[in-house]
């Protein structure tokens, strides 16, 4: 299967690459461009990514791109509720994948802090949210469940967190099958981003995407909260 064969809704827009490099290189330049655009209209930009294993490309592609990166906020889509030094922390990965050479300049907003337990974490993190610019970039994943950022289905707070018109910034969510406890954007501010990217990469994501496109269940497929008209999905086998 290749992504051209799958129907998308109108308004959004598939680009696959031959490798994850060039999908890396490719998303890199495009959301430089993006950053730079938004810094010259407004004098700063803001860049929401989201953390695990498969962005890190992208990131060290970022990370090389000129940029005026003094004028650039940066914070996580989602966080899993471990300290910066942790191996599994979103905050940690992005120091030392991104935020290196003249990237490290970025104004970094961390969703993690060392409170007695995740909801005061997560009422933290929605008032530092507070603070944040309009989201110029937002770079999403996607598990092979239909999660995407830590919007994951049978999550106790998912309907609260996915509620269109909901004012609260941050939730505290619940991993199904990975035993850390999660912090993660909601819909309505994740749905706030002026350019939305879905990047990701194998058959099996695909096949995944293929499943969301046919259904409409949002609490059952997160995912499906943010197919909608100017998404740009980037794939490569």
């Amino acid at each position: 299967m290749a992504i051209s064969e799958l129907k998308l809704p109108q308004g959004v827009s598939a680009h696959e690459f031959k490798s994850p490099v060039l999908l890396a290189e490719g998303l890199a330049l495009k959301v430089a461009r993006q950053l730079s655009d938004a810094i010259d209209a407004r004098g700063t930009a803001t860049l929401v990514v989201s953390g695990g294993r498969s962005p890190v490309a992208f990131f060290q592609h970022l990370a090389k791109q000129t940029l005026d990166w003094s004028n650039v906020v940066v914070t996580l889509a989602d966080e899993r509720w471990v300290p910066v030094e942790h191996a599994d922390s979103n905050a940690g990965l992005l120091k030392r994948y991104l935020l290196q050479g003249p990237a490290a300049k970025a104004q970094f907003l961390s969703l993690y802090s060392a409170t007695a337990n995740l909801e005061q974490a997560a009422e933290q993190a929605d008032r530092l949210l507070g603070e944040l610019p309009p989201i110029d970039v937002l770079i999403l994943g996607m598990g092979d469940d239909g999660h995407t950022a830590s919007l994951f289905p049978n999550s106790p707070n998912l309907a609260d967190a996915l509620k269109v018109d909901g004012s609260r910034r941050c939730w505290p969510m619940l991993a199904p099958t990975v035993p850390h406890q999660r912090l993660t954007m909601s819909r309505a501010l994740l749905a706030s981003a002026t350019n939305t990217v879905l990047s990701i990469s194998g058959q099996s994501k695909l096949t995944t995407l293929s499943a969301a496109l046919a259904g409409d269940d949002v609490a059952a497929m997160p995912i499906r909260a943010f197919l909608q008209p100017t998404l740009e999905i980037y794939w490569c086998p």
